[in-house]
């Protein structure tokens, strides 16, 4: 498996340090930030690419993806803040006929647990008397919040019924990997939900599944079909 890596910060070079480990060879880079970037998206060495994995800014991800797409490019975007250009992108892919996995975690745990999230969201729907919560911290350089994954699990537990707002708050400090929690406020007791990265592995090693996975794929797809949940 032939891999272009866009973007090349942290997560970038960490997905190239595990690709051997997921039988891939890194191609290049497109990061005209990087000493090791190779050129556009539309340039020519990119030829013979089986899928780019994307972790750059919420502005180059379209403009990049549409391109690659149109190459016959597969992608895993795991970069977040772009959203308000979905349609544009999911036109492309689909008439480019390639396949996409779109993720704003790509933690297989935290995919899990946004299933955990849901179902006690349903739960506590007729629970009139809980109030809910959801508070995320990541590191400092982190560009958006809420984080997408914050987003996501809120989403989860409307999409799972619960009818009541939910308040989100977020920090952006130090040198946090990510954590979300999720709660149930009561007059007299509280419950919670977190989830933990202790680094920033899980996330390389989800994209890297992720783009083994969707090989030979055609059409748009989130970490929940590569790991089979419903």
């Amino acid at each position: 498996m032939k891999l272009l890596l866009v973007g090349h910060g942290k997560m970038g070079q960490m997905v190239g340090a595990l690709a051997p480990q997921y039988d891939a060879e890194v191609a290049g880079v497109i990061d005209p930030m990087s000493p090791l970037h190779g050129g556009g998206p539309d340039a020519e060495r990119w030829a013979g690419v089986d899928v780019a994995i994307d972790f750059s800014t919420p502005d180059s991800v379209v403009s990049n993806a549409v391109t690659l797409a149109r190459r016959g490019i597969r992608l895993v975007i795991g970069t977040t803040g772009w959203s308000q250009r979905e349609a544009e992108l999911r036109d492309a892919v689909a008439e480019a006929g390639v396949g996409i996995v779109v993720a704003p975690n790509f933690s297989t745990g935290v995919v899990l647990f946004e299933a955990l999230v849901a179902r006690a969201a349903e739960l506590f729907t007729p629970q009139a008397e809980f109030a809910a919560f959801l508070h995320e911290a990541h590191h400092a350089a982190k560009l958006d919040a809420p984080s997408g994954t914050a987003l996501a699990l809120k989403k989860a537990m409307q999409q799972a019924g619960f009818p009541r707002p939910v308040d989100v708050s977020s920090t952006r400090a130090g040198f946090i990997p990510g954590t979300h929690t999720i709660g149930f406020d009561g007059p007299a007791e509280t419950i919670t939900l977190t989830h933990t990265a202790r680094d920033r592995t899980a996330f390389a090693r989800g994209a890297l599944a992720a783009a083994r996975w969707v090989q030979g794929k055609q059409g748009w797809f989130t970490m929940k079909d590569v790991l089979g949940v419903a």
